[in-house]
């Protein structure tokens, strides 16, 4: 007999809800407030215990606010057409921003998005809409405990977007944990994590350390300041065991938008990485 998975669906088959509504609602793991984006229609802004969480567009689930997430969502689009049966792992759901753009870019997609707060997974499937199962299925879930149980080879993308306020749950970024994301990956898979730091930049240099030990293939996507430690922001890690695509399209992608970015391919990454230590689980006594 298998383990019993942790983790549980209530959401799959809850009633649709009436749609968005402002306010501040309780959920499991504190509060979350839904605010209208008063620079664009139909738009609402997620915040989870007041941080800025999820944008969501209603009219256009192609158009992603987080300039982050248009990074992932480019490399991703380098690597698969939009007719590949992608099966994509979501470890962090909150408003299921890229999952919601993944199934309008790749029709024959199948998704999962892992999220911790049972309350907040339901308050999102009735607010927005989401492809029901099983174009996406919500999984309410701790993302470690979760991973650990999926199959080998069983995802071609799995996206780390996990915070506990500002910072990544230290369980989700060590060597342990990155070798279970590249066992469920299939062999020309690609792990992503939205990597959040300060100026110094030590923790991105340990994250990418982690990853760099875990995969043949890296690279790295960022704008130029943070990049080069001028201020707090998002670096965007990517490890696979099949070499990135030499697409030209993808920095050029990459440099439009709000704020351009600049992507690094393995041999900056590793030098970037080099002399970090690598993250580990803590050794029980």
């Amino acid at each position: 007999m298998g383990r019993k998975r942790p983790g549980k669906d209530p959401v799959e088959t809850s009633a649709p809800g009436a749609g968005p509504v402002a306010g501040t609602y309780p959920i499991d793991t504190g509060t979350c407030e839904l605010v209208p984006d008063s620079f664009a229609s139909d738009s609402w802004i997620l915040m989870v215990n007041g941080v800025h969480s999820s944008h969501i567009d209603l009219a256009d689930p192609r158009h992603l606010d987080f300039e982050y997430m248009r990074w992932i969502a480019a490399l991703v689009e380098s690597r698969w057409r939009p007719d590949a049966s992608l099966r994509a792992l979501h470890l962090g759901g909150a408003a299921c921003s890229l999952a919601r753009y993944f199934a309008a870019v790749y029709p024959g997609a199948r998704q999962v998005a892992v999220e911790l707060d049972g309350r907040l997974a339901e308050l999102v499937r009735g607010w927005f809409d989401l492809p029901r199962a099983p174009l996406l299925r919500l999984r309410v879930g701790e993302a470690r405990a979760v991973t650990e149980t999926l199959h080998d080879g069983s995802r071609d993308l799995v996206i780390r977007d996990v915070f506990a306020g500002a910072k990544t749950p230290v369980p989700l970024t060590t060597a342990e944990f990155t070798a279970h994301a590249r066992r469920v990956l299939a062999p020309d898979g690609v792990y992503v994590v939205n990597c959040g730091d300060t100026p110094d930049l030590r923790g991105a240099r340990a994250e990418a350390a982690t990853i760099c030990a875990a995969f043949r293939y890296t690279a790295a996507i960022a704008d130029p300041a943070m990049l080069k430690g001028r201020r707090y922001g998002n670096i965007i890690l990517a490890g696979s065991d099949a070499p990135f695509a030499e697409d030209p399209g993808l920095p050029r992608a990459l440099l439009g938008g709000a704020v351009p970015a600049h992507l690094w391919d393995d041999a900056k990454l590793r030098s970037f990485a080099a002399g970090a230590r690598i993250l580990h689980d803590p050794v029980s006594s």
